[in-house]
């Protein structure tokens, strides 16, 4: 780790200067007229460009195409402190690329080797980009990335609900507003590029990156993803970043959500059709109504091709379709992987060579296939011209950050307002708004009073998710309710079960834990429990038993949506005491708990909540927050009833022998602590013309005593079609607060883009005829009116 007080062994006080606004070196030509045209910041950026690459050596092209992650070991000394020595050897041409200069050492947990202080991050940003300002031929900045999926992954940093939970809010805004929290707190060590947000629509529960989606739905995840690039880079569609702001980076494209056999990576086999319907429509959005500025492919293969090589995806589509206009880059080694995994090219420079041709600009993490460009050109068999297009694109990244004019970032700043009292306060409240009540038959919410037992395996400890940081303050469920009821009821805690022997997101090997061991800890948790008026049960997952399968040695799916282990026997143990009984589901994908359902007094939803989960669980358990989430994924009841997923064709479904296939909990669906009423839809104009456009409204009431969120949801169906069409698809929801007896009338415009499909002849139209319009608090509760649309 790098000392605080040291930067490449110098004093504190140089170190500190390391902080200065702008390099001396970089910022004081020795006259105007001497100043190439790159370095002048009045300039247009792409001029700016054009002038820099035409002064380059394909050598120093070549690494601005590369990164380094694993490979900065090498750079370090011992005590993992920058070498300049080792620094000049290893990159004569410059650098263009780092990765993640939080963490200690690539690929580690952090649990193992601790990552980076924000003051010990900037001091290493700061130290780089002066040697790359000042010793390098040209003065070219290094661009940095770090992970920001629900916080950014750092030491220190705010941790926020995981994805799949916020997406449960169904609240644009608030997604915003923590994004700009993510935002602020990475650009203040130095970075400008952040890899989220993921828009990939999860419609396998097997895989074990749902919980970093924003749910099943196309029009949901778009949403949300715009949302969270808003956050990131700022509203609008203006190309330079603000201060402040990161460059997001949208992923993954595409049909990575629904692997072969739920498996990360897996191939996914869909037709243009299936693309253009459900993959396709969030990063379409984000990339038409926002100024996202890089993108990056997905591992997996659509048709035979990876999305890597897939030049009709990453060129055809993206590019001249949807207008995009900045970088693509590579999913961490997925580059290497067109040898390594899908064996479309006989070695690494075959892979590049196709990568670089369907689009990819930039080789992450380690760029050990784009490394080999450079022979490849002198050899003929690359275009120069074809390496200067990925060039130009890296670098018009680094002007827009404004890099060239100010590289540096200020530790002092950085460390206050990183996890400030605001950003904590927005961590509980995107908490509150996230957890989803699955059941009530009245026992919540709890009064604070009598004698209570908390039991479980996320009972004791704050689960973050995938990606998680390192935030200075975590609150487990057990901490949140003792705080929330104090001296007023008797607390007793047994752990009752362990999922994994590790919890630790980064460690390889998965182990379950020893069922002898937890029918020992059943028993503990059944008298502990015995004499209580009311039980708690967290139930769920640990960051290991689902998570991202990054490798063969580093499994995260898993083939049952059974809770893993010891966990429903525990339940069925507390049960058998005849006890009220709340269950607080805390997991990354969803869980096939159809008895837990029917016996549990009352279930929520939390998925991964953030630093300040407990105390959110607490203020809903106990009443000062009245749960309004929605589940953005349909429950299963079995893994036999895969894929599901609201949106279905018509022809599917059709039934089974010996059980249903109706879903545990449809899409849409959450409880409330009041009552509403929802009235019928009223249409504007009940008939227009294929162009033409109109509104339905509905007032909304709250019917019950206390105050309370409802969230409005539209659906519509077209209900003869030339091609088949689902049978509804989301196009509309809003969010809305009311008091007690209150009434408001919600209104959602009807354009021709909520009406619109991909004919048989693959053109987006919309066709005349009746669509049904319906409106409702779920997918399935819904009510419904007519649209006639004309020719």
């Amino acid at each position: 780790m790098i000392h605080p007080g040291k930067i490449l062994g110098l004093s504190t006080a140089l170190a500190l200067s390391m902080v200065a606004p702008v390099a001396p070196a970089a910022a004081a030509p020795a006259s105007a007229s001497a100043r190439p045209l790159y370095k002048d910041a009045s300039a247009p950026v792409e001029s700016r460009v054009d002038d820099l690459l035409a002064r380059m050596t394909l050598d120093e092209k070549i690494a601005q195409i590369t990164t380094v992650w694993e490979g900065k070991v090498a750079l370090f000394d011992d005590r993992l402190q920058l070498d300049l020595a080792k620094l000049r050897a290893a990159y004569p041409a410059g650098l263009g690329h780092f990765a993640r200069p939080s963490d200690a050492k690539a690929g580690v947990s952090p649990r193992v080797a601790p990552g980076r202080t924000p003051r010990q991050t900037v001091a290493l940003v700061n130290a780089l980009q002066k040697w790359a300002m000042t010793e390098t031929r040209l003065g070219i900045p290094i661009l940095f990335h770090e992970e920001g999926l629900h916080g950014y992954a750092a030491v220190g940093a705010t941790s926020f609900p995981q994805a799949i939970a916020m997406a449960s809010s169904f609240d644009p805004a608030m997604l915003r507003e923590v994004n700009q929290v993510i935002a602020r707190e990475i650009r203040s060590r130095g970075v400008s590029l952040v890899l989220s947000p993921v828009v990939d629509i999860a419609r396998d529960p097997r895989w074990g990156r749902i919980e970093e989606t924003f749910g099943e739905d196309p029009y949901l995840a778009g949403e949300m993803g715009v949302a969270a690039v808003e956050g990131l880079q700022g509203e609008g569609r203006a190309r330079q970043l603000r201060p402040g702001k990161v460059f997001a980076t949208l992923k993954h494209l595409t049909g990575h959500g629904q692997p072969e056999s739920g498996t990360n990576v897996g191939p996914a086999p869909y037709s243009e059709r299936e693309l253009r319907e459900n993959f396709f429509p969030p990063f379409e959005q984000v990339v038409k109504r926002t100024g996202i500025e890089a993108v990056m492919a997905s591992y997996n293969e659509i048709d035979g091709v990876p999305s890597h090589a897939n030049r009709w995806l990453l060129e055809d589509v993206l590019r001249r379709e949807w207008g995009f206009k900045g970088a693509v880059v590579s999913d961490y080694s997925a580059v290497d992987q067109l040898m390594s995994i899908h064996h479309i090219a006989p070695d690494l420079e075959g892979a590049a060579i196709r990568a670089l041709d369907a689009g990819v600009d930039a080789d992450l993490p380690d760029g050990i296939s784009y490394a080999k460009l450079g022979k490849l050109v002198r050899e003929g068999k690359v275009s120069e011209a074809k390496v200067d297009q990925a060039v130009r694109r890296m670098l018009d990244l680094k002007f827009r950050a404004g890099l060239f004019e100010n590289p540096y970032a200020d530790a002092a700043a950085s460390e206050k307002i990183t996890n400030n009292a605001e950003a904590r306060a927005l961590a509980l409240t995107a908490a509150q708004r996230s957890i989803t009540l699955l059941k009530n038959d009245g026992m919540l919410p709890l009064k604070p009073e009598g004698s209570i037992a908390i039991i479980g395996p996320s009972a004791a400890v704050a689960r973050l998710g995938g990606y998680y940081g390192e935030p200075p303050h975590k609150v487990s469920i057990l901490d949140g309710i003792r705080a929330k009821v104090g001296k007023r009821a008797s607390i007793v805690f047994a752990q009752g079960v362990k999922i994994t022997d590790n919890d630790d997101w980064w460690e390889d090997k998965v182990v379950k834990s020893d069922p002898a061991e937890n029918r020992r800890l059943i028993a503990q948790a059944v008298e502990a429990a015995r004499n209580v008026d009311r039980i708690i049960l967290t139930l769920g997952d640990t960051e290991q038993s689902s998570r991202e399968g990054w490798a063969s040695s580093h499994l995260g799916d898993r083939p049952s949506l059974d809770l893993v282990g010891e966990q429903q026997e525990l339940f069925d143990a507390l049960k058998a005491l005849g006890k009220p009984i709340t269950v607080i589901l805390i997991n990354g994908r969803p869980a096939s708990t159809v008895k837990i359902s029917e016996q549990a007094n009352a279930i929520l939803e939390g998925w991964y909540l953030g630093e300040q989960g407990g105390n959110a669980v607490a203020d809903v358990l106990f009443g000062d927050v009245n749960p309004g989430g929605k589940l953005p994924v349909t429950i299963p009841r079995s893994v036999g009833q895969l894929p599901i997923f609201y949106n279905a064709k018509p022809s599917a479904r059709r039934g089974y022998l010996f059980d249903t296939t109706d879903p545990l909990y449809p899409f849409g669906y959450g409880l409330s602590y009041t009552t509403f009423e929802l009235s019928q839809p009223k249409l504007a104009v009940s008939r227009i013309g294929v162009g033409g456009q109109t509104t339905v409204s509905l007032a909304v009431r709250n019917s019950g005593a206390r105050e309370g969120d409802e969230v409005v949801q539209l659906y519509i169906r077209d209900k003869v079609s030339s091609v088949t069409r689902p049978i509804k698809e989301l196009k509309g929801f809003q969010r809305v607060t009311l008091k007690p007896g209150e009434t408001r009338t919600v209104s959602f415009a009807i354009t021709p883009e909520s009406l619109q499909m991909w004919n048989g002849r693959m053109e987006r139209v919309v066709e005349p005829g009746e669509f049904e319009i319906m409106t409702g608090n779920s997918s399935v509760a819904l009510q419904s009116t007519t649209l006639t649309v004309t020719p």
